[in-house]
């Protein structure tokens, strides 16, 4: 087949993009969508106007609208970027089957805890995905970093354009050693923590508040002076065992030290913080098969 000299094959580099950032209406959702940075989306874009030499998009800070132009061209581009979708499905049927590396964000703990049993069952009953999982308390940003998705624990999330299903509810206890309640007391009231030693997870947003609910339903916020401040929950854990200060720590992060007489609960009066564990990633919009099944047997098998 001959060509056209005017035919620049380099225009469809653009064009798929072009109908992602249309059909999400923002460049922040395109990026997600894409797994790409807003700022490529935006160089995409104009080279693809420079190369039509027209102005396909109006945008504002808040606003995407099509021009008249901007208007048939996707029409155009919606229908070669379906008909090539469906080639390709067509063509790789196979890849319905979960394969390549799946990239996964977890907290330490959790993933020592819950998450390594899983895997190891995971990758059994599907052998050709291969898992690069980070197990970090820091909080990793999903999609500039690459990962397909991430599990994490809070008791409220901050609210972002990820998706996220809550697989897993738990509580937080406050404990501590016999040892240290021994030499320094046991304290009856949350307001008490502040004459005693506490030790803190940093990655919190405010470490040093501890909050608490009384029976009636009241909020009780106490500030503590943290004679030990830690991004590691095993940390945490650690040095209450060895008598160095009370701490607040998820029940998934414990195992069977209060049961031992390793440590004992504070404050049973007091109705239990819920805290609870997420599965968080970018869109459900084309989702590969390995995420969606990892998603599935996570929800099916977290226990």
């Amino acid at each position: 087949m001959v060509y056209e000299r005017s035919f620049d094959a380099s225009l469809f580099d653009g064009i798929a993009i072009f109908v992602i950032l249309v059909d999400e209406g923002s460049f922040t959702k395109a990026a997600i969508a894409t797994g790409h940075s807003t700022s490529y989306i935006s160089k995409q874009l104009n080279k693809l106007e420079e190369k039509v030499g027209v102005r396909l998009l109006n945008r504002t800070t808040r606003n995407l609208g099509l021009t008249a132009e901007g208007q048939a061209f996707y029409f155009r581009c919606q229908k070669i970027v379906d008909d090539t979708r469906q080639a390709t499905g067509a063509l790789f049927g196979s890849q319905d089957e979960p394969k390549g590396t799946l990239k996964i964000s977890c907290p330490v703990s959790l993933g020592l805890s819950k998450l390594r049993p899983l895997i190891s069952e995971f990758m059994v009953v599907y052998p050709k995905v291969n898992i690069e999982l980070e197990l970090n308390d820091r909080k990793v940003d999903i999609v500039s970093e690459g990962f397909d998705l991430a599990i994490r624990a809070s008791r409220k999330l901050d609210d972002s354009s990820l998706i996220s299903r809550c697989v897993l509810k738990s509580h937080s206890l406050v404990i501590a050693s016999p040892d240290y309640l021994d030499r320094f007391g046991t304290p009856q009231h949350p307001a008490d923590l502040i004459h005693h030693k506490t030790i803190s997870y940093s990655n919190l947003k405010h470490p040093n508040l501890w909050e608490f609910i009384d029976l009636d339903g009241s909020n009780i916020s106490v500030k503590v002076d943290s004679h030990i401040l830690t991004n590691s929950a095993e940390m945490e854990i650690a040095m209450c065992i060895a008598g160095k200060g009370i701490t607040q720590m998820p029940t998934f992060n414990l195992s069977d030290e209060i049961q031992q007489g390793k440590l004992v609960e504070l404050f049973k009066s007091f109705k239990k913080q819920q805290i609870e564990v997420y599965l968080v990633y970018p869109s459900r919009k084309h989702m590969p098969s390995k995420v969606r099944c990892f998603i599935d047997y996570v929800i099916a098998n977290l226990k």
